[in-house]
């Protein structure tokens, strides 16, 4: 039996309750991924910790303060060596106050429109090095040499409902 444990460069999806998680699942809907039940992500680091971005920038924060929210791991689903986990987690420590931007949202939802503004707004997030959460994950995975997509797209474009989607399709739920 193979153990599916969350560890160190494991990554996440939760349900974010109130306003900024019915916001965030409106916003996914939009944008073709449908009703999702996860609108955050963070990749774990050890300890008990992980990072994930936030409003006031990437932070460091106990994994505790998701009990009791629904978490879906990639754990068991995302097939990682020891090397892979430690440049994940280095990669995570590395982005530590990188900044949130709302224009990521933007970028997405532009992208699906296939709006003549999204390759400017896609140059200017990427340019400003911001990240929202599933941003950050996916970024953390391509620096350690791990697509997690096989469209191979910009970490900008992935949602968190896009994570929890693959991790679904990766058990078949």
């Amino acid at each position: 039996m193979t153990d599916t444990s969350p560890r160190p460069g494991d990554f996440a999806v939760v349900r974010m309750d109130g306003r900024t998680g019915r916001l965030i699942r409106i916003g996914q809907f939009l944008n073709g991924d449908g009703f999702s039940d996860y609108e955050h992500a963070f990749v774990l680091v050890g300890d008990g910790l992980l990072v994930e971005a936030q409003p006031g920038g990437a932070a460091l924060s106990p994994l505790g303060n998701y009990d009791g929210h629904p978490v879906l791991w990639s754990s068991g689903r995302i097939p990682l060596t020891d090397d892979q986990r430690t440049a994940i987690t280095t990669a995570a420590r590395s982005y530590l106050g990188t900044p949130y931007s709302f224009a990521d949202y933007l970028a997405l939802g532009a992208a699906r429109l296939r709006l003549p503004a999204g390759p400017l707004l896609r140059r200017y997030v990427a340019s400003t090095k911001h990240m929202i959460c599933s941003q950050l994950v996916d970024q953390c995975y391509q620096d350690a040499g791990v697509h997690l997509f096989e469209d191979h797209r910009w970490p900008g474009y992935v949602t968190p409902a896009d994570l929890a989607n693959l991790l679904n399709r990766r058990t078949g739920g």
